[in-house]
């Protein structure tokens, strides 16, 4: 438990200090590098890391999907090489390998190393569109932008990880009190229950209602949309939970315990943010369309 709860502070110290530096190129490169060993720790798990070349191609393209950004939203340069322009150099370089190697990689491997590796650039690039893509903040007041980008990040990370620390709570409870608990995933995730996915959804929502509160006292440029925030906790409670169990089927299936050993008592980067890769896509849409916060003439 020691070793958890000091891998959690140390994380958590790292993660402050991101947040504070998301205008800058250090959360492009610590983004990139989580997104680069996510997809390291999955190829690991379902076999793919004997495709060497492919290997450092898929790599190569999450590194590039998280620096490339940086350039677009804050230095406002290299438009020419938009997503479209590297994403297909990244998939027609995949299928000129499928072809070189076509005795030994199957369509299946050369489909699912291409799929995980957009998939999960994709989930963490949205974490960089919050920290510094300014159309998501623009109706804030510019000199207000950074902390509503903040905010944004904040309860993206809070409403996928929290969730869990809610129905931790809740189903513990139950369980004390000796009330007859439901397993509805007991071969993917034996420990969660039902009345703990319930208590997880309700105070999810409430947890980011909280959150909220604090940002909105302190920074009267913004103001946040309580219902909409209470709703998006509650069905990115749901959303991650789906996440989670997903990235719990395949160790199922691979056999495996953990996706990596990054995280001394907690896992790999795939077992921290097997639910995030999920739920801040959400949240990044809900910003996009204007329905968590408002800007103010103050």
């Amino acid at each position: 438990m020691s070793t958890r709860i000091i891998s959690a502070a140390v994380a958590l110290v790292a993660a402050i200090v991101l947040v504070a530096l998301h205008s800058t190129i250090l959360i492009n490169l610590a983004v990139g590098a989580l997104s680069v060993m996510a997809v390291y720790e999955v190829f690991k798990a379902v076999g793919y890391d004997k495709y060497k070349i492919q290997n450092i191609a898929c790599m190569a393209f999450a590194g590039i999907d998280a620096l490339v950004p940086f350039f677009m939203y804050r230095l406002n340069t290299l438009y020419f090489f938009s997503y479209r322009l590297y994403l297909g150099i990244f998939v027609l370089l995949m299928c000129i390998l499928y072809l070189r190697d076509h005795k030994t990689l199957k369509y299946t491997d050369f489909f699912g190393m291409t799929g995980i590796t957009v998939l999960l650039s994709y989930s963490f690039g949205t974490l960089i569109k919050l920290s510094q893509d300014n159309s998501l903040v623009s109706q804030v007041a510019a000199d207000a932008r950074g902390k509503a980008q903040v905010y944004l990040i904040v309860i993206s990370l809070a409403a996928a990880w929290l969730a869990d620390s809610g129905a931790y709570f809740v189903g513990t409870f139950f369980n004390k009190t000796g009330r007859e608990v439901h397993h509805p995933w007991p071969e993917i995730s034996p420990n969660k229950t039902l009345e703990g996915l319930v208590g997880g959804v309700v105070t999810n929502g409430l947890i980011l209602v909280i959150t909220s509160l604090i940002f909105d006292l302190a920074n009267p440029a913004f103001k946040v949309r309580y219902i909409m925030v209470f709703l998006a906790g509650m069905a990115a409670a749901l959303i991650g939970l789906v996440g989670d169990l997903t990235a719990s089927m395949i160790k199922r299936q691979t056999g495996i315990k953990d996706y990596g050993k990054i995280m001394p008592g907690h896992g790999g980067v795939m077992d921290r943010f097997d639910s995030a890769l999920l739920v801040v896509p959400f949240i990044c849409y809900l910003a996009s369309q204007g329905l968590l916060i408002v800007g103010t003439n103050i």
